[in-house]
């Protein structure tokens, strides 16, 4: 019987590939991956020449069953994302959890996760903390602002640059316009900024300076002070 490694890969600079997931990619059978072009560049570039599958949120259901035959049949897989590590915000449960189910081995190495250095640096409270990732789009939005209006923990979300001011004005709506949160993008990137203040305050930068790249959004839990 075969392994499913999950593979995280760099966020922003090269540098951050480990050479254990290096080795990884190199050796094993097949290297399922959220977008083959986007990841045909990282494989080249570290000269790995496995071969690649799509594996995306559009054919996971349709492709698992066949993933699964090829592990059970004693192929070592390697997951991989776009970039960070699968499974966060990225395809990667529904197959690790029918590997479980089938009793293959599952492995993921430690690596690149965007939220990570976003919570470190934002000066907020770290040691216990929930994350949210993507906040739904429509249906759902708001009834989960409200719940997490009566959170204690620090809350952490992801966020795209066309949405960032209209989530950034709801939490303000929610949590206060005084509620202290930071806000890093591109981290790891050559233009990597984190920004800290008031949700109002970062209102005002975010429309004062229009938003590029992804973005980490760090806010801090409900106090006595709110």
């Amino acid at each position: 019987m075969g392994k499913l490694f999950i593979v995280p890969t760099p966020i922003g600079n090269m540098e951050d590939m480990t050479l254990r997931a290096i080795n990884v990619l190199k050796e094993c059978d097949l290297v399922l991956a959220e977008d083959t072009r986007t990841s045909s560049f990282l494989l080249k570039h570290f000269g790995i020449e496995t071969g690649m599958q799509s594996h995306h949120k559009f054919n996971e259901h349709q492709s698992l069953q066949q993933i699964v035959q090829r592990l059970l049949g004693g192929e070592n897989i390697a997951l991989i994302s776009d970039a960070g590590t699968p499974a966060i915000s990225d395809p990667g449960f529904l197959l690790v959890r029918e590997c479980i189910r089938e009793n293959i081995d599952v492995e993921c190495l430690p690596g690149p996760t965007a939220f990570v250095p976003a919570l470190v640096v934002s000066g907020i409270p770290c040691d216990r903390f929930c994350f949210e990732g993507f906040l739904p789009q429509k249906k759902g939005r708001l009834t989960r602002l409200k719940t997490l209006s009566e959170e204690t923990r620090t809350m952490v979300f992801y966020e795209s640059p066309y949405r960032i001011v209209k989530t950034l004005t709801q939490f303000a709506e929610y949590f206060g316009a005084e509620r202290y949160a930071s806000v890093s993008r591109e981290i790891s990137k050559m233009h990597e900024e984190t920004v800290r203040g008031t949700l109002s305050e970062l209102i005002h930068h975010f429309t004062d300076n229009e938003p590029r790249g992804e973005f980490v959004i760090v806010v801090s839990g409900q106090s006595d002070r709110d």
